[in-house]
């Protein structure tokens, strides 16, 4: 029960009007699936973003999917993870152009444009924080960083670089 598994990988893109529809067709093309845009619920009159706007797009892969897509994402960051990118149950990254992605042509009707990627990790029994009946307190089953670091080391053979101290 103490097993640690890759529970989903979500590849999203920020963006409002031409970008949006830009970033909607990159994530059907990488990912083989069809894409759901994401609608915004708050004002913020600094972004100029008010509630049903559409302000991204995402995708969630599961199961060996999102085990085939993490290991043809993380060459394009040099199979590396900072280790600031990794939470407790889950890690984060970007990719600045969609063309770093070994295998990936350029398309036309995207352009140069980047996305981002995170990774969920939980373990057997996690479920019962998410039921709506009997609801229970799962905190024992959360996957700790140190847990994260060596499942992506001896699954994905990926190397944690620790961060650089600020001047």
């Amino acid at each position: 029960m103490r097993q640690i598994r890759l529970e989903k990988v979500s590849l999203n893109v920020g963006g409002t009007g031409d970008k949006l529809e830009r970033g909607h067709k990159l994530l059907q093309v990488l990912s083989g699936r069809k894409p759901v845009k994401v609608i915004a619920k708050k004002r913020i009159p600094a972004w100029g973003v008010r509630p049903g706007l559409e302000v991204g797009t995402k995708v969630t892969l599961r199961g060996d999917v999102a085990e085939k897509m993490l290991t043809r994402l993380l060459p394009a960051i040099g199979n590396t993870l900072k280790e600031k990118q990794i939470r407790p149950n889950f890690f984060s990254f970007g990719i600045h152009e969609y063309i770093e992605i070994p295998g990936i042509e350029y398309i036309r009707e995207v352009g140069i444009m980047g996305f981002e990627i995170t990774a969920v990790f939980s373990r057997p029994g996690k479920r019962i924080e998410r039921k709506k009946i009997r609801a229970g307190k799962a905190k024992k089953m959360d996957v700790s960083i140190k847990e994260i670091e060596e499942f992506m080391k001896d699954k994905f053979k990926t190397k944690i670089v620790k961060g650089a101290k600020s001047i």
